[in-house]
């Protein structure tokens, strides 16, 4: 056996290892999120994320050190995911109200997937958990930062852009969607009063963008005077 072959076969064998790692640590990332929709964030134990996993629970100090950690690596992967198909549709978003009917599709969508559990079992826990907080902090940034970018693409130009902080409506529009995914759940006719509500207000910024130059000029002089009273 030459030289080449016995380094080709380490590197196989090396390339195999690095497989089984990913494939397990995968499936550890899976395990949690499927435990906390199951059995929320209390009944979420190495041992019963293990079970779900269908691996031994040392694994997951093995490759995650803490469940903590592997929560927190669970939380970023999975948010992460999501926001990336997120992201590809909203390039195709040309207006207030189609960005709108994206976050409706995708309200419905975690709903059904019950990611909307997931989120409000982390939720819950960050308020007493400061890792936990700095996670799901993180995972909520993913999304705001693809919504941001849409809402500046989408109102550049607009009258009403130069009286709206774009970063922080974006986080508004974000915690906005947040609650009303909890609030469907106990009253699932005011959170769709809420939605229909914001389908309004993209009607009426439209209705701003095709009022008439004189027109648009004093609607951007009353909104600076507006801006300026406040500060």
């Amino acid at each position: 056996m030459t030289a080449l072959h016995v380094i080709g076969g380490i590197a196989g064998a090396g390339g195999l290892y690095g497989d089984a790692v990913a494939d397990t640590r995968q499936r550890l990332i899976d395990g949690a999120i499927e435990t906390i929709r199951t059995h929320g964030l209390t009944g979420t134990t190495a041992r019963s994320i293990a079970a779900t996993a269908g691996v031994n629970q040392a694994l997951v100090f093995y490759h995650f050190g803490t469940v903590h950690d592997l929560l927190q690596a669970a939380c970023l992967a999975a948010t992460r995911a999501r926001v990336e198909l997120f992201a590809e549709r909203l390039e195709h978003v040309t207006d207030l109200r189609q960005l709108l009917a994206l976050g409706r599709a995708l309200h419905d969508e975690e709903r059904a997937e019950g990611n909307v559990m997931v989120l409000a079992q982390l939720l819950a826990g960050a308020q007493a958990d400061p890792v936990l907080a700095e996670a799901t902090a993180a995972s909520l940034r993913l999304w705001i930062s693809p919504i941001e970018g849409a809402l500046t693409r989408l109102l550049a130009g607009s009258p009403v852009s130069e009286l709206v902080d774009t970063p922080g409506l974006a986080r508004a529009v974000s915690a906005g969607f947040i609650g009303l995914e909890l609030y469907e759940g106990v009253d699932p006719d005011g959170a769709k009063a809420a939605l229909d509500s914001l389908d309004r207000l993209a009607v009426l910024v439209e209705v701003v963008d095709d009022l008439g130059p004189v027109a648009v000029r004093a609607l951007r002089a009353k909104l600076r005077k507006t801006a300026k009273n406040r500060r």
